[in-house]
Formats: C-alpha cells, sequence, structure tokens
C-alpha cells in the first residue's frame, strides 16, 4: 500500500528533474553560443567602422591638402561610432582571453540569489511559505497593507519563519502614491507603521510599485529616491524577471524557465516573484524553481539583508 501512495510523489518528482535538467541544458547552449555571436557581430561593427574612418581619414588628408577642414556631425558621429565599437570589442576580448582566469579565480565565490515576493498577503502566502519551510529557503515579501485577520497572520508568519518582511506600498494605488512626493511618504509610512504595530518590526526595505523605472509616476522618480535615502531606507529593484506579473496564465514551466534562465552571468540575482491569489502558476513553479537553484553550482538563496548589494534600474539607466 505504501508504495502505491508513494507513486504519484515519484512521478511527480521525476517530471520536475526532466524540467530542471531541459532548463539548465538551455543555459549551457545559450552561455556558449552567445559570446561567439557577440564577437562575430562586434568584429563586423568594427570593421564597417574602420572603413568609414578610413574614408573619413582620406576625406581629411584631401581636405587638409586643400586647406579646408571637415567638421560637420556626420565625422563627428563616425568618429564616436569608432571609439564606442572599439571598446565593446576590446571588451568582449577581454572577457574572452581573461574572463576564464576571472571565473577560475571567482569560482568559490557563492552566487547570490534573492527570492522576492510583490503584492501580498494573499491567499497563496501560506502556500508559498510551507514550500519555502520544506526547502529550508528563506525569502523576501515587498507586502502591501492587509487589514483582515489572514494578512495579519501572514505578516507575522514572514518574520517568525525568518523571512525578509519589506514595503512595496500601503494602497498599492499608482495615481494616489505618485502623485507627490508627500503623497508617496503618506503612504510609505502608513504601511510603516502598519507593520510595526503587527510584527514589532520596522521595515527599512522597500520597492517601489511598478520598480524605480517605471512610467506612470507624476513625480520624478529621483526625488523619491532622494525622500528614501534621507529616512535611511533602502530600495530593491530586480534583474531577473519571473514574467509572471505580464501574465497570470504564463505556463508553469514558462515561469521556471525564466527564472533558472535568468541566473546566468550573475553575481547577485534578485528574483521577480508575485504573491496574489490569481499567480497559482507561480506557486506550482516555486519547488522547481528552487530545486533548480540549489542543483546550480555555488548558489546561495538568501533573504534580503543589510550586506545585499541592491539592485537598481535607475542607476544601471544612468
Amino acid at each position: 500500500m505504501a508504495d502505491i501512495d508513494s507513486r504519484p510523489r515519484q512521478a511527480k518528482r521525476r517530471k520536475r528533474v526532466q524540467i530542471i535538467k531541459k532548463i539548465i541544458i538551455c543555459m549551457i547552449v545559450t552561455a556558449i553560443l552567445l559570446p561567439t555571436v557577440l564577437s562575430i557581430v562586434l568584429a563586423v561593427k568594427l570593421s564597417d567602422a574602420r572603413k568609414q574612418i578610413d574614408e573619413l581619414e582620406a576625406s581629411i588628408a584631401i581636405g587638409a591638402a586643400t586647406g579646408t577642414e571637415d567638421s560637420s556631425p556626420a565625422a563627428e558621429e563616425v568618429a564616436q561610432t569608432s571609439i564606442f565599437v572599439t571598446s565593446q570589442l576590446e571588451e568582449s576580448t577581454r572577457t574572452g582571453e581573461e574572463g576564464r582566469i576571472e571565473e577560475i579565480t571567482e569560482d568559490t565565490e557563492k552566487i547570490k540569489i534573492y527570492l522576492t515576493f510583490d503584492d501580498g498577503p494573499s491567499s497563496n502566502t501560506a502556500a508559498i511559505l510551507d514550500i519555502l519551510n520544506q526547502y529550508d529557503v528563506k525569502a523576501t515579501f515587498f507586502v502591501v497593507g492587509k487589514t483582515d485577520d489572514s494578512s495579519r497572520q501572514a505578516y507575522r508568519r514572514i518574520v517568525d519563519e525568518g523571512h525578509t518582511l519589506a514595503m512595496h506600498s500601503y494602497s498599492h494605488r499608482y495615481h494616489e502614491i505618485y502623485q507627490s512626493v508627500e503623497s508617496f511618504s503618506s503612504d510609505l509610512t502608513r504601511l510603516q507603521e502598519f507593520l510595526y504595530e503587527e510584527t514589532g518590526i520596522w521595515c527599512t526595505y522597500c520597492r517601489f510599485p511598478g520598480g524605480s523605472s517605471n512610467t506612470v509616476s507624476n513625480v520624478d522618480m529621483q526625488e523619491l529616491i532622494t525622500y528614501l535615502d534621507e529616512q535611511n531606507i533602502t530600495y530593491f529593484d530586480w534583474n531577473i524577471a519571473s514574467g509572471d506579473a505580464v501574465s497570470g496564465a504564463l505556463s508553469v514551466e514558462q515561469i521556471v524557465e525564466n527564472c533558472l534562465a535568468g541566473v546566468s552571468g550573475k553575481r547577485t540575482g534578485i528574483m521577480l516573484l508575485h504573491d496574489a491569489a490569481e499567480k497559482h502558476s507561480t506557486v506550482e513553479a516555486l519547488p522547481y524553481i528552487i530545486e533548480g537553484l540549489l542543483a546550480m553550482e555555488n548558489v546561495q538563496i538568501l533573504p534580503i539583508s543589510d550586506d545585499t548589494v541592491p539592485v537598481r534600474h535607475m542607476e544601471a539607466l544612468h
């Protein structure tokens, strides 16, 4: 009887292993082919740029002989293109020739991955916490303000089980939060004080609704960032997207692939997932994501802390 009961679990386990194997193989192939393709593309660009430079130099030589000089925008563009393409090719060459040495010296360093869940608590929070507990993995929850008994219990359970409780906004209403610095401050302070009353934790980590690079804010995001700095609040964006924010109907396999493929080439990866009532596929994908990460060499899954290096979209844009 015990053997019969174990068959569904074994089949499920085999299915997980097969999915993880396929994803890891895709990641390996991508890691092998991408540098080669990039080098070819850059080499072609460099060849074109050099031809343009040769033509420009010939033009300059003619101009010098005739007492004229080419200071047109086109000439400046050619020069800037040359500098950019050359620097990119040199960087690619260094990565190809010296990257292996750097990888070897850093091979013993842990790749730090942070699982983060936005928008909770929800009816799925308990299931997410159960899965994290099953694998003894800690995560970070960027929560909103909810006063029902189930949500209050979820806040406390997040803290009690060693996860990081962080702020997303109280209302999550973009048109209200992003009206002004004052409206943003009022909303965030309300959440910060509410969570302190519920858990005894004074939260100092947050994530902007839509990220720091959102395009819906009526106020300059840099002003909001300055406000957070003044309040000693650290904000975090993400550099690995599960894709579950785009579509609630995204398949389990696609979510897993997005998450595991996103780890490639990163020393620090902050993974965006969502804790919402309609995100059932995210909950189903979570065990596969965790098992895939744990199967990778030197990967460490951590909750956000003061030691975490923030990923920030605004800084990347500048």
